[in-house]
């Protein structure tokens, strides 16, 4: 993935202190939405090319695996409504960013088990 990325394309991550329970049913199903969502190895390998770059254009994605741009598409989808990653329209292209309060309440959440 050689292809620059325009860094500024998703807004800066809220800062503030997540204060919600980690035990309770609506901990459980939050985890659980969360789970479903990094239930698919395909996800997985967006999330972890998503950690090393602040953005990235979807097509640099359907680059780096071997799976239709269509299917990246609706693997990305799945990950945005999980609230995972952030995607921004940057005229004719979507930019693609790790949520990173997101990924520190899923640890909080699974370390919460």
């Amino acid at each position: 993935m050689n292809k620059p990325t325009a860094p500024d394309c998703c807004p800066a991550p809220s800062a503030a202190p997540d204060l919600r329970p980690v035990e309770g049913r609506g901990a459980d199903e939050e985890l659980a939405v969360l789970a479903k969502a990094i239930g698919h190895p395909a996800r997985i390998q967006i999330l972890r090319l998503l950690t090393h770059r602040t953005a990235c254009v979807c097509g640099d994605i359907v680059d780096e695996l071997p799976l239709a741009q269509s299917t990246v598409s609706q693997h990305l989808k799945v990950l945005k409504e999980a609230g995972l990653v952030r995607g921004e329209v940057d005229g004719p292209r979507v930019c693609y960013c790790l949520e990173p309060r997101a990924l520190r309440r899923l640890r909080v959440l699974v370390a919460g088990l």
